[in-house]
């Protein structure tokens, strides 16, 4: 009990010393420039308690169930069954991305702003079979002690060709998927497996094989959105000019609405 109770006031301490300074440039920009209602600064500080608050209990959370339950895992299958990471990890990838909230902001902003041309559904399920192949072909390389090199030159040189065969505006998502991808959901889960599996497989470097998960999963999205932007590219009606579907890959919302 005591060691549990030392752990959550560490949490405390860490993220006291991660919001003070951005609360304390809001209040300093709010006293000297906005001056917002009474009202609206109360809602501020609200927001700043409850997101301190949030962001101890998930990391608490995470240090005391989900990276231990993660390494476990990855010790279990990789001891007992090593062909088995592939599958589970396919199944883990594609489960823990459509619980990462920052992957819900993106699809949604995507659908709204594209005016539902590019749907949010769609671009989840691209982005979960991507993440889910991903962290399959992470787990392949801790078990085969493939070097990580092998796998991110060619990823990024496929996503860097395919930006010529889609629109603009799938690039950019492209990317920016790549970011959201790796949340704390993912990273702290998914790469306490990685860690678990290395530590588990006889003569394989834990640092080596159990590191560079999250730079695949990065990958991943990027190449997912990208082929989802040729399948639209080819889809595209045959006597509509390509020109101009790369100069307005879709429509706003703002303009359909106008």
């Amino acid at each position: 009990m005591g060691e549990l109770l030392t752990g959550f006031v560490d949490v405390v301490v860490e993220v006291a010393l991660a919001v003070a300074p951005l609360a304390a440039a809001a209040f300093l920009f709010n006293a000297k420039y906005l001056k917002l209602p009474r009202t609206q600064a109360a809602n501020v500080r609200r927001g700043l308690v409850l997101t301190a608050a949030g962001a101890v209990l998930f990391l608490y959370g995470v240090r005391i169930g989900f990276m231990p339950a993660g390494r476990a895992i990855g010790e279990l299958v990789a001891g007992s069954r090593p062909w088995l990471l592939v599958p589970i990890g396919f199944l883990l990838g594609l489960v823990t991305i459509l619980a990462e909230p920052t992957v819900r902001v993106q699809t949604e902003e995507v659908a709204r702003v594209s005016g539902g041309t590019i749907p949010e559904r769609l671009l989840l399920i691209a982005l979960a079979v991507g993440v889910g192949t991903a962290v399959a072909l992470a787990l392949l390389r801790v078990w085969l002690n493939l070097p990580l090199l092998a796998i991110l030159i060619p990823g990024y040189a496929l996503a860097f060709a395919l930006m010529f065969f889609v629109a603009p505006g799938f690039t950019s998502i492209a990317f920016d998927s790549g970011s959201v991808a790796t949340g704390p959901i993912t990273v702290t889960f998914i790469a306490a497996v990685a860690l678990g599996a290395a530590q588990a497989i006889p003569g394989t470097d834990p640092i080596v094989a159990g590191f560079g998960l999250v730079a695949l999963v990065g990958l991943a999205p990027v190449l997912a959105v990208l082929v989802l932007g040729v399948l639209f590219r080819r889809g595209q009606p045959a006597g509509e000019d390509p020109q101009k579907e790369m100069e307005e890959p879709w429509s706003t919302g703002s303009s359909t609405s106008s």
